[in-house]
């Protein structure tokens, strides 16, 4: 069976590889993903974006790179969309009105519910299943829309959680981000923090970095040890700074308590702020919110993001209640999403 993929961010690649693993062997992949998949059309470094400017300034690129997808189509038995709605909704579109009768399968679906909730009906006519990852999600479609509650994926890689909190914190994690601007803007602050603090302290830096990346987003990282294992590093600490992103669903989920930083583009955040009608923007908020009517954790955006305000966070911090409510999180996930999403792309019935 071949597959097009359209998996352009670097955290649907992870949740891509949990659910290779699950699908038979004669499955192959074409499209875009990462390259330890198979062979892709495109290098996803050149697909590393951040917010509404940059998608502007690339705009050709994608419009090219959707066209091609198109053409892929004709070869594939079936369509598996991860994420990335601004390219993969409208991509759906096309390859709908094209080939009407290929299947369509949207794993890690638009946040239509948070913003565009103009976009469910569309979603609805055009993908054949919507494999949802929020337990909520199917509560803003209609009683007829092909979606199913599958679990989160980030349960399929997440094995090891805390089951206590440590008498005093030890060991603090710096989770900058894994875009250059967020870096860039951050890791001043971050360094201020950790040595106001004097803690033991890791920086966390995606793997693919090179030795003159790191040079230069990061600067002098004396004071800090260098981590890639997010997951590892996040269980080992006793707390984190993390910039918004999954990374701060995958600390909720281990159970480490930690401060949620974000500093956008001054335009990316008006365009945003006025698009998007949430009450948090971290991802284990909004779903802690959605059953406890509470947040799980602090968040500082944009001028709010000082070092004194992320010092008063944490010496003020309860992480025994933390703790409890990341446990009530995880239970209320479920469980990993990986062998449904592979029982629905070959029509398997459930075990």
């Amino acid at each position: 069976m071949k597959i097009l993929v359209s998996a352009l961010e670097h955290s649907a690649n992870i949740h891509l590889k949990s659910l290779k693993k699950e699908l038979s062997d004669d499955v192959e992949f074409i499209g875009i993903f990462d390259s330890e998949l198979g062979t892709p059309i495109v290098d996803l470094q050149s697909l590393a974006i951040m917010g509404f400017v940059d998608v502007l300034k690339k705009i050709s690129f994608f419009f090219k790179l959707n066209s091609q997808m198109v053409e892929l189509a004709n070869d594939a038995d079936k369509i598996l969309l991860i994420d990335s709605s601004g390219f993969n909704l409208p991509l759906a579109k096309k390859i709908k009105k094209k080939y009407p009768n290929k299947e369509i399968i949207y794993y890690i679906l638009p946040q239509a519910w948070a913003w565009k909730k103009k976009r469910i009906p569309v979603l609805e006519k055009t993908v054949d299943h919507l494999a949802s990852i929020l337990p909520f999600e199917k509560d803003y479609y209609s009683k007829n829309a092909p979606i199913e509650y599958v679990g989160h994926p980030l349960l399929d890689q997440i094995k090891e959680f805390k089951q206590e909190t440590s008498k005093e914190v030890k060991h603090i994690a710096f989770m900058p981000g894994s875009r250059k601007g967020e870096i860039k803007k951050l890791m001043p602050i971050f360094k201020e923090v950790q040595k106001k603090l004097g803690i033991n302290s890791t920086i966390i830096i995606p793997k693919h970095f090179s030795k003159e990346d790191i040079k230069e987003l990061y600067g002098n990282l004396l004071g800090f040890k260098i981590a890639h294992d997010a997951h590892k590093t996040l269980l080992e600490a006793d707390f984190a700074f993390i910039c918004s992103g999954t990374a701060t669903l995958e600390a909720s989920l281990i159970g480490i308590p930690f401060v949620l930083c974000y500093i956008a583009k001054p335009l990316d955040y008006f365009i945003a702020s006025r698009l998007v009608k949430l009450d948090y923007i971290g991802l284990g908020n909004i779903m802690f919110s959605k059953f406890k009517n509470k947040a799980l954790h602090p968040e500082f955006i944009q001028k709010d993001v000082t070092a004194q305000n992320l010092i008063n966070a944490y010496k003020e911090y309860d992480r025994d209640l933390f703790l409890s409510d990341s446990k009530a999180l995880r239970a209320y996930l479920e469980h990993g999403s990986s062998k449904k999403v592979a029982k629905i792309i070959e029509g398997r019935d459930e075990d």
